[in-house]
């Protein structure tokens, strides 16, 4: 029953839209614990203290659900259509996440995940519960151990058949499946990633400092960014995809299938002249289903700020006076680094 019923679930997942399943046991990650603990004495979360609130459920699966009897681990393709680092050249436009040039992933593969459990509650019974990026699971080490993919040096999973353009999504259940065979490291002596980025914030292979990611500073980090890190995020105001883009493996990666993830036109290299205008409303009406919303419109102008900074160009300075005088003081900041910066570019000091 168990091996059929994993196939149907399987056939059913590919229905849906995922790119792959694979299913582990709810003990299967035993070294979490000490690498979890290792990440966070080492401090290497930043201010993401929700690493540490509810360590014990993100380190034991067993101890976020004790019924659990599965845990079934799904990948969901969102490959762009081209390399994100050609953006990175376009000093007076925005480069932006691929994750995020459309709609929240965690909405549109929440509901999919739903459905799939609907499906197995249907054909098999037991109970389910559903986890997309947003409760204490260890997604990437559940994953390799489900035979997805395996964890790079960027810390990041990659697989075999998919690079590492793949959203992961979790669904939890008190049937016993059968289980697949844990994946093991295909990245060799490879250091694509490392080299790749920006920050050097892949202080090893396989240990990321957040502290110094661009994805951590542009989109976790709500203070004045570090003046050594201003100028290395060039004019990323959103996340970063050079470790990924870096990689190898992506030669098997195929353009992602759903429009929910292709990248929206306003989207794929907005003029940094338009988004650091946005006030808090005109912010809200642009990037509404969006992931970027989240970080709320002054984490994001601050951004945008450090970019138009970066950008050496003179036209960017009429529209900046205006922000010195911005209510939130981390914004007002930003502009004046981002008037010093162009006026000594101008000047030939830089």
């Amino acid at each position: 029953m168990s091996t059929a019923l994993k196939a149907r679930l399987t056939e059913e997942a590919q229905r849906l839209g995922f790119a792959d399943l694979k299913i582990c046991a709810p003990d299967s990650i035993p070294h979490m614990p000490a690498a979890l603990d290792g990440f966070l004495e080492a401090g290497y979360q930043g201010d993401m203290s929700w690493l540490s609130d509810r360590k014990e459920w993100r380190s034991y699966p067993t101890a976020l659900w004790p019924d659990a009897r599965s845990i079934i681990m799904l990948a969901d393709n969102y490959a762009p259509d081209h390399d994100p680092r050609d953006q990175l050249n376009h000093g007076d436009r925005a480069s932006i996440s691929v994750y995020a040039q459309n709609k929240d992933y965690h909405d549109v593969l929440k509901k999919r995940l739903k459905a799939l459990g609907r499906f197995l509650i249907e054909h098999g019974g037991g109970e389910i519960k559903v986890f997309v990026d947003t409760a204490p699971v260890a997604e990437k080490p559940l994953a390799q151990a489900a035979g997805l993919g395996w964890q790079g040096k960027h810390t990041n999973l990659v697989s075999r058949s998919l690079g590492n353009w793949f959203f992961l999504g979790a669904l939890f259940t008190t049937l016993d499946l059968e289980k697949d065979a844990m994946e093991y490291d295909n990245c060799g002596s490879c250091t694509s990633c490392i080299s790749a980025c920006p920050t050097q914030a892949i202080v090893a292979p396989y240990r990321l400092d957040a502290r110094l990611c661009i994805s951590y500073l542009t989109i976790e980090y709500s203070g004045s960014i570090p003046l050594n890190l201003r100028e290395k995020m060039g004019n990323r105001i959103y996340g970063c995809d050079d470790c990924l883009a870096a990689c190898p493996w992506n030669k098997f990666a195929q353009e992602a299938r759903n429009h929910r993830y292709a990248a929206r036109e306003d989207l794929r290299a907005p003029h940094l002249a338009e988004l650091v205008q946005l006030d808090d409303a005109a912010f809200r009406v642009k990037f509404s289903g969006s992931p970027i919303k989240r970080i709320k419109r002054d984490r994001f102008v601050r951004n945008v700020l450090y970019a138009i900074g970066n950008s050496g160009n003179p036209d960017f300075l009429p529209m900046l006076p205006p922000l010195c005088e911005d209510p939130n003081a981390i914004v007002a900041e930003a502009a004046r680094w981002a008037i010093m910066r162009l006026e000594n570019a101008a000047n030939g000091l830089e």
